[in-house]
Parts: structure tokens; sequence; C-alpha cells
């Protein structure tokens, strides 16, 4: 679970990125958050990520009161998080095997667990087939599913998804986010940052619109009636 009690962030600069954001995103779901350029969507992602600490305000997430929070315990909360970002991030020298399997042995996983969870993980992405191939062999769309598996590999709570689609061309698109709610069906939680406007009206799940540092809308169903092109 992920729950913003009147959170407000100033930067050093002055600069008032969000102002008294309350939502929470309940284990299970699947959320998208959409506003424009400059609204406080990045930041939101930064605090959740604990890049960045609430000026004031209370923040959880998964069962990590961030008010409490030591230093030491930041690795252990991030390992609940799995993020994809939207230039991939791959390790250009390692296959997709060994891009996924990286992710296990940062923290410290076995071989065995490893030579269990990874072919599994690529299954679910639909890359078992690539497994031996490089990154610069692969499709945009299949170097985003290889973020993805990365992403998922080490079980994580929730996924994070910062414009998954923005390098992709539409067809893409809807594969990669046909493919995270399959893995919020089969209970991770999902929360995706995106302009896609088309494809957040197509799956009709739950919007929370931000505009200049606060929560405009927060329904289900798609854009609500905002002008088109108003978030891009």
């Amino acid at each position: 679970m992920v729950r913003f009690i009147d959170v407000y962030k100033e930067y050093d600069n002055g600069t008032k990125a969000i102002n008294g954001v309350t939502f929470t995103i309940n284990d299970g779901e699947m959320v998208f958050l959409v506003g424009p350029s400059g609204s406080g969507k990045s930041t939101i992602i930064r605090l959740i990520n604990a890049e960045e600490k609430p000026t004031s305000g209370k923040l959880m997430v998964n069962g990590y009161n961030f008010s409490m929070m030591r230093p030491s315990d930041i690795p252990f909360m991030r390992r609940t998080l799995g993020v994809i970002f939207q230039d991939f991030r791959l390790i250009e020298k390692k296959t997709v095997l060994e891009n996924v399997a990286f992710a296990m042995r940062v923290i410290g996983a076995s071989k065995r667990e490893i030579e269990k969870r990874v072919p599994y993980v690529l299954d679910l992405v639909g890359l078992s087939n690539q497994a031996d191939r490089y990154p610069d062999k692969l499709s945009g769309g299949e170097q985003q599913r290889v973020a993805i598996a990365r992403a998922l590999v080490n079980n994580p709570e929730m996924i994070i998804a910062d414009e998954p689609t923005g390098n992709l061309d539409p067809a893409r698109s809807l594969e990669i986010m046909l493919l995270l709610e399959r893995i919020n069906e089969l209970g991770t939680t999902v929360l995706i940052v995106t302009h896609e406007k088309t494809l957040v009206d197509k799956l009709t799940k739950r919007v929370i619109a931000i505009d200049n540092g606060k929560i405009v809308n927060d329904e289900t169903g798609g854009y609500f009636g905002y002008e088109e092109g108003q978030y891009e």
C-alpha cells in the first residue's frame, strides 16, 4: 500500500513541487498517474522510491512509515518496488538472461534461486526464446519487456512504470500496457506514469490526475472529460 497524507515537497531552490497531496493506492490496484509536464508526477515517484524526502506530511510505502524510516531501511524498502524506465537502462554487454539475473545477484540471491526465477519471469513477459540475445539485437518493445522482467524478477509488491511506452509505436505500446495489466492480475500492484491518453481510456483503470502540484481528479474510467491534449 502507498499512502500520501497532506504531503508537501519544496526543493532547495524554492520550487513547490507538490502541495498537500493525499491519496492511497491499495495492494493489488493498477493506477495511472497523469498530468502535464512539471505537474509533480516525477516528484511523487521520487518520493515513493525514497530518492526525496517530503517537506511535510505523512508518507507510507509497503509497510514503511517514512517519518520513522532510518537510512539503513531504505534499501530494504526499495526491494518492495520494481521500477521500469522509459529508456530501458539495459546493460548492453549482457544478454537478456544476464540482464534479468543481474538484478537478483545485486540483492544476494543464490544461484539456485536465480536459475529458478529468471526463466519463469522471461516466460511471463514472452521472452523465453530471446534469453541469449543482446539488447542491441532486440526491438524497442522487446527491450522494454526485458526491463519489465528485470523489475519483476525480485517479486516486488509494487511495479512503478515511468512513461514505459514513451519510445514505442502505438501497437507495441498497447502490448506493454496489456502485459502490465496481466502482471497486475497476478497480484502485483502497478503504478504507471503516462501521457498516453488513448491507452488510459482503453484500459479503464483508476486515474489520478495531478496539475500544479495538486490532485485534480481521482476516478476510474479515463481522463474524465479533460480537454484533448491537455496532458501532453
